[in-house]
């Protein structure tokens, strides 16, 4: 019969009130997930399909746990919010796009990067970055730290970058360009402040 009313649940009342209150603490919920997917895709069983794009950008996030199981993703966008812990994201290996820009990560040690081996293009600008410690990226061909706190940025060696061609490190701390060893970089934007504090040189730099 039209015009009917769906009979009142209070278990949907309940799980409703949940999800506001995780989102009001900054919790991420499935809902949130769900409003964000995009570009949906064939998987690698052909006749199933997946969202592989996620636009979480602007959503009060500190806690984002309930983004683990969406393995699919390839394309995540997690810029401005309160995150500091990107744990979550370990079973998202096929990931190729990742933006944290704004956000509060103090330190990239302990973070999962080293499982995402697919990975093309990272952004975790305007951090709270002091150095690069615990980043790896074996298909990073786009790495952009600016607007962290980085000092020196030892470890950049072509073992575990060999694939990088543009690295952006404007508005660090750096004092120096020694530590790396990139063959194949092509384009590295940095500003580097001398021990005086007094001197700034600006570069880009291209055709490495």
């Amino acid at each position: 019969q039209s015009g009917l009313v769906p009979a009142y649940s209070a278990e949907s009342d309940s799980e409703d009130e949940g999800a506001e209150k995780d989102e009001k603490e900054g919790r991420l919920t499935d809902w949130t997930i769900i409003d964000g997917l995009s570009l949906l895709c064939q998987t690698g069983k052909r006749l199933e399909h997946a969202f592989i794009k996620l636009d979480l950008k602007d959503k009060a996030l500190t806690d984002i746990v309930a983004i683990s199981s969406y393995i699919h993703i390839r394309f995540l966008d997690l810029s401005n919010n309160y995150i500091s812990d990107l744990s979550p994201l370990a079973p998202m290996t096929h990931l190729l796009w990742l933006k944290v820009d704004t956000n509060s990560v103090t330190s990239l040690k302990g973070q999962p990067l080293a499982e995402f081996t697919f990975l093309q293009w990272l952004s975790v600008a305007s951090n709270q970055l002091v150095d690069i410690e615990g980043l790896v990226g074996p298909s990073l061909e786009t790495l952009i730290l600016s607007g962290n706190s980085i000092q020196k940025i030892s470890g950049l060696q072509s073992a575990d970058f060999a694939n990088l061609v543009i690295l952006e490190l404007r508005a660090n701390q750096l004092e120096t360009t020694s530590g790396f060893d990139l063959p194949n970089l092509r384009k590295l934007y940095l500003v580097i402040q001398a021990s005086s504090g007094l001197q700034v040189q600006t570069a880009a730099v291209c055709g490495f």
